[in-house]
């Protein structure tokens, strides 16, 4: 292959996917409650199935409709290639305006509450909507699962970091620190649900004790709940993690449940 094949080969590679969508799924009965799924990946790629579809389908299982969004990544070619550095691609805030207008499309169809859930880099998308989304769209609930926090202290996530910010951007301190989600509890205006697992080998664990002691210290209305065991990246797959950690769906369906029932959350 020539030297010209290749750089346009690199350069087709290198351009923003463009299939991302927002993929419904409802439950038998009509219910006045949605949420939407946020899939991790290192803001690299999507586990489109264990944290997308196979949640959406649980969720519907329990009651809930669900909204998998698919929204944009680095693309393992821009992460391998680091191909940002000449093509913009996918990054931040591409990923936070494509939940923003799927927040909109969601609450248009009527819904009385409607949250968002997230899974490792997803969690930390969903967090950053609870803390900078317009208010009038902004989730009822978040659900960060196992999740990318923190961007600026030692137990950072350097390949979300890099995915989320791109090679440009990721090293610089000041938009770093904005978007450490630790550092901005004092934005939250709704309840957060959150759970991760201490033997977690891709997210160090810290990140979630560190959002837990940020919501405690501004008195925000939050549940926590640390596994010993259980991993990274199992979703709701009880093949997939421990025995403990895969009762954290029962957790969040009780604690959304009393939620729901106190009328805790905004409307």
């Amino acid at each position: 292959m020539s030297v010209l094949n290749k750089i346009i080969l690199l350069c087709l590679f290198a351009l923003p996917a463009k299939a991302q969508k927002l993929q419904e799924f409802l439950p038998k009965e009509a219910t006045e409650t949605a949420v939407i799924v946020c899939p991790g990946g290192s803001y690299c790629w999507l586990s489109k199935e264990t944290e997308g579809r196979g949640i959406a389908r649980w969720l519907n299982e329990n009651g809930i409709a669900a909204y998998v969004l698919y929204y944009p990544t680095a693309g393992w070619a821009g992460f391998a290639w680091h191909t940002r550095w000449l093509f913009r691609g996918n990054q931040y805030p591409d990923q936070l305006n494509m939940l923003n207008d799927a927040l909109r499309k969601v609450r248009a169809k009527g819904y009385r509450t409607v949250g968002a859930m997230g899974f490792s880099a997803g969690g930390h998308l969903v967090l950053s909507s609870a803390e900078y989304s317009p208010q009038e769209i902004a989730p009822d609930f978040v659900a960060p699962i196992y999740p990318v926090v923190t961007l600026s202290a030692s137990c950072v996530h350097r390949r979300s970091r890099r995915g989320l910010l791109g090679e440009r951007r990721w090293r610089n301190k000041t938009i770093c620190d904005s978007l450490s989600m630790e550092k901005h509890t004092d934005r939250i205006t709704c309840p957060v649900f959150m759970i991760n697992c201490k033997d977690d080998p891709i997210v160090d664990y810290h990140n979630s004790e560190l959002m837990d002691s940020a919501l405690t210290a501004n008195g925000k209305p939050h549940f926590y709940k640390q596994f010993a065991r259980g991993g990274h990246g199992f979703g709701i797959d009880k093949r997939k993690t421990s025995k403990e950690a895969i009762q954290w769906g029962t957790f969040f369906l009780d604690w959304l449940r009393r939620m729901l029932a106190k009328d805790e959350v905004k409307n």
